[in-house]
């Protein structure tokens, strides 16, 4: 159950960050991360919903992936952009994987295999299946960002078989792609929409 519980917090992880991106109002970031923390996807569906409502008519038929990742900002407010903490996210996401393989290791080598009829409670079944619908809100992400039909169905795939490893593994991929001078964000859109979407370097 530990390891599923890892397992589900560092997708949660992935979450938040969005969503600390997306929403402008700090109070309200935390009020979504909070739920987040305890309603899992739930939270995940009810915030993805809300976005979608969010769109214009011209922008749910203009990619509204992209519209529902971008985050609108305020008019007249200016975006002062921060120095960007692309290496302490690759380091942190990394992390955030080694900890979930750790925890995989130690759990197979100290519980046995993870597909035995004791484990599977009411409670690990919720969890699981809190987790997955997690993992479909991360694949349409992986999907949409993904330029080929194949690497994006093995992406998929990974999520599907190794979870939050691949989750990190993903994102510090995207990471990787930026330059330390890039937002972080800039991993959220495709390649089409990143041009669109840099900062004017000063």
């Amino acid at each position: 159950m530990i390891a599923t519980l890892v397992d589900f917090y560092i997708n949660v992880i992935a979450l938040a960050a969005w969503i600390s991106y997306k929403e402008s109002n700090f109070i309200t970031a935390t009020i979504w991360i909070l739920l987040l923390i305890c309603f899992g996807s739930i939270t995940t569906c009810v915030y993805i919903f809300i976005q979608f409502l969010k769109l214009s008519p011209k922008e749910s038929l203009q990619d509204p992936v992209y519209r529902v990742l971008l985050r609108h900002e305020s008019k007249g407010v200016e975006q002062k952009m921060k120095q960007s903490a692309v290496m302490s996210a690759r380091i942190a996401f990394s992390v955030l994987g080694f900890l979930m393989l750790g925890t995989l290791i130690y759990t197979l080598l100290t519980d046995g295999s993870p597909f035995r009829k004791e484990l599977l409670t009411p409670w690990v079944v919720a969890t699981l299946i809190d987790f997955y619908i997690n993992v479909v809100a991360l694949s349409v992400w992986v999907a949409y960002k993904e330029s080929s039909l194949i690497s994006g169905f093995l992406w998929i795939l990974l999520l599907i078989c190794f979870g939050s490893m691949t989750t990190c593994a993903y994102v510090v991929k995207q990471l990787v792609q930026l330059t330390s001078q890039d937002p972080v964000y800039l991993i959220l859109f495709n390649r089409g929409n990143r041009a669109e979407n840099r900062y004017e370097r000063t």
